[in-house]
């Protein structure tokens, strides 16, 4: 890492649990009322609530429907923007390289994730493509908020299925 690349946050503030338990609703409703995989997002600017998403990629049929996906898409509609420079993603399970990329690409300042995804986690667990010097933008990684009542969440969901 050189002196530009973003540092994981240590603390997280009352703002940060209130945004991610707004996260964890719209997992919960993506298992009730969509049978999706339990994962929502929020994304705020200015302190205001831009983009909400949830899992939606079996009911959509679409593999890209993922929870910060439709969070980016929404908040990029909203702003007519596809640059949300500075805004700070909210995410109950650590994002995948998709989502971790279309971060990028949106110039996302901080993303907060709860749970780690130990398979295929892009926020550092398995790549740290988030952080990752070669890129032209580089987003500041916070993980582990809440992480206990979303693991809970997916475990659940999982274990119903089998």
């Amino acid at each position: 890492m050189t002196d530009e690349t973003p540092h994981p946050s240590e603390a997280f503030s009352a703002e940060d649990a209130k945004y991610m338990q707004r996260a964890l609703q719209l997992a919960a409703h993506a298992r009730d009322a969509e049978n999706e995989v339990p994962v929502g997002a929020v994304l705020v600017q200015g302190g205001e609530i831009v983009g909400l998403g949830w899992n939606r990629n079996i009911t959509l049929h679409d593999p890209t429907a993922h929870a910060e996906i439709m969070a980016l898409r929404a908040a990029g509609e909203k702003l007519a923007n596809h640059r949300l420079s500075g805004a700070t993603l909210y995410v109950t399970l650590e994002p995948c390289s998709m989502c971790a990329m279309a971060m990028v690409h949106a110039r996302i300042g901080r993303v907060v994730y709860a749970a780690a995804d130990p398979k295929t986690g892009a926020a550092g667990s398995v790549f740290d493509t988030l952080v990752d010097v070669r890129h032209n933008h580089r987003v500041e990684v916070a993980g582990g908020l809440l992480a206990d009542a979303s693991a809970a969440l997916l475990r659940d969901f999982f274990r119903a299925r089998r």
